[in-house]
């Protein structure tokens, strides 16, 4: 009896695993490569979501841009494919260059110092946007540095 117990604790808890859900609402980005009944690793990339709740964009600046840029400040998004423009707020100025965060980063292998300006990513979050942004779109991005001081975030942006 108490075999056939575990067995069946141990099937229900199999069963549980087959249930997979997101942590809030959004699309699944990319087609599905698994087949149902197929057993799948611990790990193994299932699908891509996307999700819909906050939008937001990652720009690229040069560091020599970054000197009067503050979290909080107001920027504007124009989306190429769009042409349109969006508004948003600088939530983050990233931790540390694209470079450095790179798989292989750059590796100056004469021993000759170049200097090269370099990228730091800044998160925009978009505050109008429509829910039908794609991800990995171009955009020109802007931020209004003209108030230096960091802003108070906006309490209508929404969830992040």
């Amino acid at each position: 009896m108490a075999q056939a117990q575990a067995q069946l604790d141990a099937a229900r808890q199999q069963l549980a695993y087959t249930r997979v859900t997101a942590p809030q609402d959004a699309v699944v980005g990319s087609d599905v490569p698994v087949q149902s009944g197929q057993v799948v690793q611990p790990g193994q990339t299932l699908l891509t979501l996307v999700f819909s709740s906050s939008k937001w964009v990652q720009a690229n600046f040069k560091e020599t841009q970054l000197g009067g840029v503050r979290v909080g400040q107001p920027a504007t998004v124009r989306v190429d494919l769009l042409g349109r423009t969006f508004h948003g707020r600088v939530e983050r100025l990233g931790p540390a260059t694209g470079a450095v965060l790179a798989v292989l980063p750059p590796q100056n292998a004469t021993g000759n110092f170049t200097k090269v300006v370099q990228r730091v990513p800044v998160r925009i979050a978009l505050l109008d946007a429509p829910d039908t942004l794609q991800v990995g779109l171009s955009v020109e991005a802007t931020v209004d540095t003209t108030n230096r001081r960091a802003l108070e975030p906006d309490a209508n942006a929404g969830a992040r």
